[in-house]
């Protein structure tokens, strides 16, 4: 049974950072499609930065250049460092992963592609 569980949110002031944690159980990080998504109220699911199976990554344009997603395949673990903060990027954050079977090049950031999901984190950022 795959898991995905995430750690890390929480509150902070605007220009601040946070790094968020995806712990998975039952799937391995290496060589696999994963991503981080965010969801605030009333908005769509919002993908934000994403490897392929080579190890490349893209990102969304919100966060290009403040978020950085990172894995330790040791600890089946994936990261999403994030800072300079704003207010905008208050939501709830998801990671997900494709198929083990996937094999996929390039930036994969629709929640359609995903099919494992952790439950979620809050991260609130005040002005």
């Amino acid at each position: 049974q795959v898991q995905l569980v995430e750690s890390g949110g929480g509150s902070v002031q605007a220009g601040g950072s946070l790094r968020l944690s995806c712990t998975t159980s039952g799937y391995s990080t290496n060589m696999r499609c994963m991503a981080w998504f965010r969801q605030a109220p009333g908005k769509e699911r919002e993908g934000i930065a994403s490897f392929d199976s080579s190890g490349y990554t893209a990102y969304g344009d919100s966060v290009e250049g403040r978020f950085t997603i990172s894995k330790d395949d040791a600890k089946n673990t994936l990261y999403l460092q994030m800072n300079s903060l704003e207010p905008g990027d208050a939501a709830m954050y998801y990671c997900a992963a494709r198929s083990p079977t996937t094999y996929c090049r390039g930036g994969y950031l629709l929640a359609s592609q995903y099919i494992y999901w952790g439950q979620g984190i809050q991260v609130t950022v005040s002005s």
